[in-house]
């Protein structure tokens, strides 16, 4: 078991990429803190990981859910070793109709609730020379045009990782950063039948964006997880790692794509 005994709180872990590291985490002999903000899914799970898993459910858009969530794991796990900042908003904008109050709302969740919760647990990382892993998206280096705000809030993010990183390192913290291509999550399969793609999208996606023919799966993000959440590597920090199908830079797709 690569995480035993460690005490790991991931956000956004009621369902997708936080539900699978959460799982994998268990399954690696960690205890976890799920987090939300459905009550009914985050107790379902933890009932289903127990004993090794406690929830606590808040809305990270306020500025007060970062101490409150990691006040809640230090009551139930007693300890912090690491700190998975997967939560966000996935919202739609572009340059037309990203209004203050979207742009606001998606810093907050995305952006500003990671640096909370990192300020809010440090104390404890630093007792357990503990880690920080950011969960970001390839968005960060450009985005969709529909994901103007969401796009923004992940190259802060990916900033925030690599700043952190820095900082923190003499202090015996570690900060790493996933950037996540394309996966197949219930919601992004919810999000791309409400934008107008057939019932069947996931299972065909078009080979410019998916060149082995499928999409990842929230799993293989959470298996990925485990070696930057361990002791396996215990003085790396600063990495961003892009999780994806092709290179991010550089790539030259085949033409053929395009017919």
């Amino acid at each position: 078991m690569r995480l035993k005994d460690k005490a790991i709180l991931v956000t956004g872990s009621t369902t997708g990429i936080g539900e699978a590291i959460a799982r994998r985490c268990v399954a690696e002999g960690a205890r976890v803190m799920i987090h939300g903000r459905d009550r009914q899914r985050a107790a379902a799970l933890a009932s289903e990981l127990a004993p090794a898993a406690a929830f606590h459910c808040n809305d990270l858009a306020r500025a007060e859910s970062a101490a409150e969530l990691i006040d809640a794991t230090i009551a139930a796990l007693g300890r912090l070793d690491a700190l998975v900042n997967n939560a966000a908003s996935t919202e739609r904008g572009d340059i037309y109709t990203t209004t203050p109050e979207l742009f606001d709302r998606i810093i907050a969740i995305n952006l500003r609730a990671p640096l909370l919760l990192i300020k809010a647990a440090l104390p404890h990382l630093k007792r357990s020379r503990g880690c920080v892993l950011n969960i970001g998206s390839v968005n960060a280096y450009c985005g969709e045009p529909n994901l103007l705000p969401y796009s923004i809030s992940k190259g802060g993010l990916m900033t925030l990782s690599r700043n952190l990183a820095d900082a923190l390192a003499r202090e015996g913290v570690r900060v790493n950063h996933f950037n996540v291509g394309w996966v197949i999550t219930p919601n992004e399969y919810r999000l791309k039948v409400a934008e107008g793609l057939p019932p069947d999208w996931d299972r065909h996606p078009p080979r410019s964006a998916a060149p082995f023919g499928r999409l990842i799966y929230p799993e293989e993000i959470a298996a990925a997880a485990v070696f930057w959440l361990g002791d396996e590597s215990a003085v790396i920090s600063g990495s961003v790692l892009e999780l994806h199908q092709h290179p991010v830079i550089g790539r030259n797709p085949p033409k053929e794509d395009e017919r």
